[in-house]
């Protein structure tokens, strides 16, 4: 028989991760707060259940989590209806794919384990919706070494590199906010430099070819025709969200990172949009 994984948030990001682990051969037991998203589920092959309970109790030994913030980490765990209220996780595992900051994370799992005979690991994500869909997320892991180990089936399913940060559980938000950190500085990098060509009537796509086979060469430039159609409603506004939360971690910790406190405060000009 397949083995059933819980999937909690069937969003742009969710839905498609989920229909790869169907793809994959796992039996997907299906939650999200909005209905709407049941028909297309179904049709998909997932089971389509209307409490997290009862997820938490079909899942064979681990259910994800993919909704948006800390507050819904905690209702979907924590809630009337939620995880805890299923009567067999003793020795289950929350997998937590949403991206919190690091603090929070932590907090989450230790209060996760002080209270329930639940485990909980974080898994966070990076590659956006085209990577959910086409399977090749990059899947940054940490809690105990064991457990993400052995859930390294799911992760393959869902991502074309998963890679582990050490036993706290906030360590891949760190490793997440890195990653975006350096996305957010090379984009504001890449609109500056094509401001300065445009200036002079350069045509941009030749610049775009040049530096995709120069030392100006970056993922944002080998992916710039995508890249600059995010707007302040959709991929930009969770980038300037990940670059605020590094800065309040640099602030935290007395950590110098100016070049992230630019791009922060410039990411929406540089980009040539505005927040509405």
């Amino acid at each position: 028989m397949a083995k059933k994984i819980g999937f909690i948030g069937l969003g742009t990001m969710g839905f498609p991760m989920a229909a790869n682990l169907k793809k994959a051969g796992f039996e997907v037991i299906g939650f999200d707060a909005w209905k709407g998203v049941y028909e297309k589920a179904e049709a998909a092959g997932f089971t389509m259940v209307n409490t997290v309970k009862e997820v938490a109790e079909l899942a064979d030994e681990a259910v994800i989590s993919m909704v948006r913030d800390y507050a819904q980490n905690v209702d979907v765990i924590f809630g009337e209806n939620g995880i805890l209220s299923a009567e067999n996780t003793a020795g289950k595992t929350v997998i937590v794919m949403s991206t919190l900051s690091p603090d929070a994370m932590n907090e989450l799992g230790a209060r996760v384990e002080s209270e329930s005979g639940l485990k909980l690991i974080s898994a966070a994500v990076s590659g956006g919706a085209s990577g959910a869909q086409a399977g090749t997320l990059s899947i940054m892991t940490s809690g105990a070494e064991e457990i993400v180990k052995g859930f390294a089936p799911y992760f393959d399913a869902m991502g074309s590199n998963t890679f582990y940060y050490g036993a706290e559980a906030g360590n891949s938000q760190v490793a997440k906010l890195v990653n975006n950190m350096i996305l957010g500085i090379n984009m504001n990098a890449l609109a500056e430099g094509l401001k300065l060509g445009a200036h002079y009537g350069l045509p941009q796509d030749e610049i775009i070819k040049l530096l995709q086979v120069s030392t100006g060469d970056s993922w944002v430039a080998r992916n710039w025709s995508d890249v600059s159609e995010w707007t302040a409603d959709t991929a930009l506004a969770v980038l300037q969200k990940d670059l605020k939360a590094t800065y309040e971690e640099s602030i935290k910790h007395n950590l110098e990172m100016p070049f992230n406190a630019i791009s922060s405060i410039q990411l929406f000009h540089s980009m040539g949009k505005e927040r509405k």
